[in-house]
């Protein structure tokens, strides 16, 4: 029978902890701040820390950077997750850090993970400390600090914009640990490389995938560790993507860039790579839409009804089938002449509009229903364009009287062309009516 009071085994440590680098040499990535002469380099030889903010994906070291930095300044390291923290967290990490300057005259380091957790009133919580001296804080975020974090918090601290780490990093890394927990596994090139294809430029998961991966072959007694065996053991993981955050726009703006620049490969790319990710196919399907009308518009007007077919489609068959539609779409709108001549005339109408009075609508354009209208001349000089030559009355205005802007302006691009040669020609004839 076992002993109810003996005292629990030990939890093996975790794969991710046991490589934590102990110094800023063994530092996996980030060289563009880690480097020779780098930013973050200086930062830790210049002897006097600074507050920042750790700014990039999740698994590229923020957290260990700034354990890293409490160890080359000798300071007292409280670490506080703003998913689990409140003002009462706060409050005693304050106090703790008040008593570690008047009891050992330790200076404190206080980093905040996901710190665009918290609210204003949260993150306005550090300013006076920050301002006092009494802590450094080091703030860790995997959105875009300039909407994220207080400007008054951001403008005492330095963001430093942390990169997903590259296929070679990641291959370093996976040496690195079979050396230290997984020498009694031969893994294939292959292998290899789906694990750090699945990592995506994580090296916290590339570190748990090995974790699963080791923990699965040890229960089927191989050693040899080929695709097939990676395929059964590991749950592929989506890559990485945020619905709500800048990974999401950065793709989404890159898929709309790709269409916009005829590169029907690229588009193709950015909107599967969306859609793998968990992209909603029907947001996908509504900035498909405005791609037709932004950046196509009269030059293919095709190009819009095929956008909405597509999605129309896509409600039809859901997924995975109709995604496909969605594809087809995005090659049609990548391949298509582009204008946004459209674009630009609404924009330069709605800026117009909105600094000019309200003018009244010209007389000969108003309908004239009663006999009262009639005689107040209301219509009276209006000309039915279907009665004049060409179906076109040239001379005659329907703006307000007083303005005669300029909105639309055509490119010379597909179907656009011809409609610019069509209203030069009728500007030729408002020029010739108004010389009679």
């Amino acid at each position: 029978m076992s002993d109810l009071f003996a005292p629990a085994p030990n939890p093996q440590t975790p794969l991710a902890e046991q490589l934590r680098p102990k110094s800023l040499n063994e530092v996996i990535g980030q060289s563009h701040l880690l480097g020779e002469g780098k930013p973050l380099r200086l930062a830790f030889q210049s002897g006097k820390p600074h507050s920042m903010i750790l700014w990039g994906p999740p698994g590229v070291g923020k957290t260990t950077l700034a354990r890293l930095m409490a160890d080359a300044f000798d300071a007292e390291f409280i670490a506080l997750s703003a998913v689990f923290s409140g003002v009462k967290d706060i409050r005693e990490a304050i106090e703790r850090a008040q008593l570690s300057l008047q009891q050992f005259s330790r200076h404190t380091l206080l980093f905040v993970d996901e710190v665009h957790r918290f609210n204003k009133s949260q993150q306005d919580a550090f300013l006076p400390y920050v301002e006092q001296g009494l802590i450094t804080f080091i703030g860790a975020t995997t959105e875009n600090p300039s909407f994220e974090v207080n400007s008054a918090l951001l403008s005492r601290a330095q963001v430093y914009v942390l990169t997903a780490l590259a296929e070679s990093e990641l291959d370093e890394l996976f040496e690195r640990a079979r050396n230290v927990a997984l020498a009694d596994l031969n893994f294939s090139d292959e292998a290899k490389k789906m694990l750090t294809g699945y990592a995506d430029g994580d090296a916290r998961r590339l570190l748990n995938l090995l974790e699963q991966v080791r923990t699965a072959a040890h229960t089927a007694q191989a050693s040899e560790i080929d695709a097939d065996f990676i395929a059964n053991a590991v749950a592929r993981a989506a890559r990485r993507f945020d619905k709500g955050g800048d990974a999401f726009y950065d793709q989404i703006s890159a898929l709309h860039k790709a269409v916009r620049g005829s590169d029907p490969d690229a588009a193709l790319y950015w909107l599967v790579r969306m859609l793998d990710g968990g992209a909603d196919p029907r947001y996908m399907g509504r900035r498909i839409v405005r791609m037709a009308t932004e950046d196509i518009g009269l030059a293919d007007p095709r190009a819009l009804r095929l956008a909405l077919d597509a999605v129309e489609t896509y409600e039809r068959l859901g997924s995975p089938e109709g995604e496909l539609t969605l594809a087809q779409a995005v090659l049609y709108l990548a391949a298509a002449p582009k204008s946004n001549a459209a674009y630009m005339a609404y924009n330069a109408a709605k800026a117009f509009i909105k600094n000019d009075k309200s003018r009244p609508v010209p007389e000969h354009l108003r309908n004239a229903p009663t006999k009262l209208m009639k005689e107040l001349g209301f219509g009276r000089e209006y000309r039915y364009a279907h009665d004049e030559p060409e179906a076109y009355a040239a001379g005659e205005s329907y703006f307000p009287d007083g303005i005669h802007p300029s909105f639309y302006q055509p490119t010379p691009r597909g179907m656009e062309g011809k409609i610019g040669e069509k209203l030069a020609h009728l500007r030729e004839l408002d020029r010739l009516a108004k010389k009679r």
